[in-house]
């Protein structure tokens, strides 16, 4: 495939709703302009709403992709009105929310590559995912194994492990939900809370999770695969991206550390690659992606 090229075509944004599994219906944003090299499907992380990924999927789409990014229920477009009892566990994300949105990706542009960004939890999915193999190149950031003792610096390990053992399952069996601003942006429903804190308190994550019967999908993956980590990431520290790229046996992932100042900036973080200041990073992850065949 061609390289992602500059394009001065007019981005065109659509609003969509993307059927689930079940029939639960997600809210996507699709960005388009001209012919587009590839199309590129953006993964948000745990609690985070697509419209934080807009402007780096508008640069993509800049760079000659159509991009897609959605909502897993409970989060941004697709919460309900209220979140008290509102089911849905973070496996069900990826089996009956990320996975249709995959096969919806990849028929938009038939004959065309799908590329994946996954960020943080959506780099974790994809591994879930019985359809990866419609993916030809996977970039994850910030994607790592949650064990709380990965965690960097000491101070922040142990107030995670207090959110995450204590104070996390408190509020949710209390309000039947985990309110926005504790912690986990837009908030959690009940039990997607509950099996996230679970996974983390275990050395090897959801890998340690007998129950998560999708497991078996991750060496399916044979794609092309790069994972990103920053270098101030309290949380997807080199060793916690490290064991999550071990899952994925059916390719030969690229780990790399992203220094802020190589990128001009002081911080980065978990959150800041997708942000307008981390944009001289982009230009090698289109370049990346581009590269799809």
């Amino acid at each position: 495939m061609e390289q992602a090229q500059d394009t001065t075509a007019t981005v065109k944004q659509s609003e969509l709703r993307i059927a689930a599994r079940d029939g639960y219906q997600l809210a996507a944003t699709r960005r388009a302009a001209g012919e587009p090299c590839a199309t590129a499907l953006i993964a948000s992380a745990t609690a985070v709403p697509r419209g934080f990924y807009g402007r780096f999927a508008a640069y993509l789409t800049e760079r000659g992709f159509d991009t897609l990014t959605f909502d897993c229920r409970g989060i941004g477009g697709s919460r309900p009105e209220s979140l008290r009892g509102f089911p849905g566990r973070m496996r069900d994300w990826a089996s009956l929310d990320v996975a249709p949105v995959v096969d919806f990706a990849a028929s938009l542009n038939p004959g065309k590559p799908l590329v994946y960004v996954g960020h943080s939890f959506g780099g974790q999915a994809l591994g879930l995912l019985p359809n990866s193999n419609k993916v030809s190149r996977a970039l994850l950031v910030a994607s790592q194994v949650g064990y709380w003792r990965y965690v960097v610096p000491a101070t922040e390990r142990y107030r995670v492990y207090i959110l995450l053992r204590f104070v996390g399952p408190l509020i949710v069996r209390t309000l039947g939900y985990l309110p926005g601003g504790i912690g986990l942006g837009d908030g959690l429903p009940r039990d997607a809370f509950l099996e996230w804190a679970g996974w983390c308190l275990k050395p090897n994550y959801l890998f340690d999770d007998p129950t998560l019967e999708t497991l078996a999908n991750y060496p399916r993956y044979s794609g092309a695969m790069r994972a990103i980590g920053m270098a101030d990431d309290p949380w997807a520290t080199p060793p916690a991206i490290a064991r999550l790229l071990q899952g994925y046996t059916g390719t030969k992932p690229e780990q790399v550390t992203l220094e802020p100042r190589s990128v001009g900036l002081s911080k980065i973080g978990h959150f800041g690659y997708f942000r307008q200041d981390a944009r001289a990073a982009w230009q090698d992850a289109a370049d990346w992606l581009g590269a799809a065949q």
